[in-house]
C-alpha cells in the first residue's frame, strides 16, 4: 500500500473549517482534473460520491464512500469499486500557528491544521473499469499517475485553504509532506 499524508496550517478554527473539507462536491473546484461530482445520499456516514476524473488519454469514475464522520475533527472515506484506496481528513486546532504579533486578519485569532491522507494499491485497480488506450499497459499508467498524485494533494489543499480563508489570491500556503509513495 501507498500512502500520502501532507498538512498545511489555516487560519481558521476547526469548526469554520470542517464543512469545506466535507463538501466534497466543491472540490472540482480545486482541481482541473475532477470535472464534476454526484451524490448519492444526504453527506453523512454511508453516503455515495461518485467523482468523475480525467487526465491523459483517461476518464474514470471513483466511487468514494463516507465511512465516518466526527465534526469538526474528521471525515473518513473509502473507494467502493475497483481499487483499493481510502483516506481521511482531520482538522486539528493549531493556536500555536499565529504568527507573531496577532491574528492574520481582524476576525481570527487561532489557526487549525489540515491533515489529508489517502491509502492506495495502485496495482489492485480494475483493468477492465479503466478506459485505457490501445496498447497501454496498466503499468505503465501507474507509472505516469502516481508521480502526480502529491502534486494533485498539494493543489487541492492550497486552494481548500484559499477558500476556507475566504481569499480572492492565494497566500504562500506552507505544505508539509509527512509521507509519500
Amino acid at each position: 500500500m501507498d500512502r500520502i499524508l501532507l498538512s498545511t496550517v489555516v487560519y481558521r478554527p476547526p469548526e469554520e473549517v470542517f464543512p469545506y473539507v466535507r463538501s466534497f462536491t466543491e472540490y472540482p473546484r480545486y482541481t482541473e482534473h475532477l470535472k464534476d461530482v454526484d451524490v448519492h445520499g444526504d453527506g453523512d456516514v454511508g453516503s455515495i460520491y461518485d467523482l468523475r476524473l480525467a487526465w491523459w488519454k483517461l476518464s474514470y469514475t471513483a466511487r468514494s464512500k463516507v465511512v465516518d464522520i466526527s465534526p469538526p475533527e474528521s471525515l473518513e472515506w473509502r473507494l467502493v469499486k475497483d481499487i483499493d484506496a481510502r483516506g481521511e481528513w482531520r482538522v486539528e486546532p493549531e493556536p500555536d500557528a499565529i504568527p507573531d504579533g496577532g491574528a492574520v486578519d481582524d476576525e481570527v485569532e487561532t489557526a487549525s491544521r489540515i491533515y489529508f491522507e489517502a491509502v492506495y494499491d495502485p496495482y489492485s485497480a480494475d483493468k477492465s473499469a479503466i478506459s485505457l488506450p490501445r496498447f497501454v499497459s496498466l503499468d505503465r499508467v501507474v507509472k505516469k499517475v502516481e508521480p502526480r498524485l502529491l502534486g494533485e494533494a498539494e493543489t487541492v489543499v492550497k486552494r481548500l485553504v484559499m477558500d476556507i480563508e475566504g481569499r480572492s489570491q492565494p497566500r504562500d500556503v506552507e505544505l508539509t509532506v509527512h509521507e509519500m509513495p
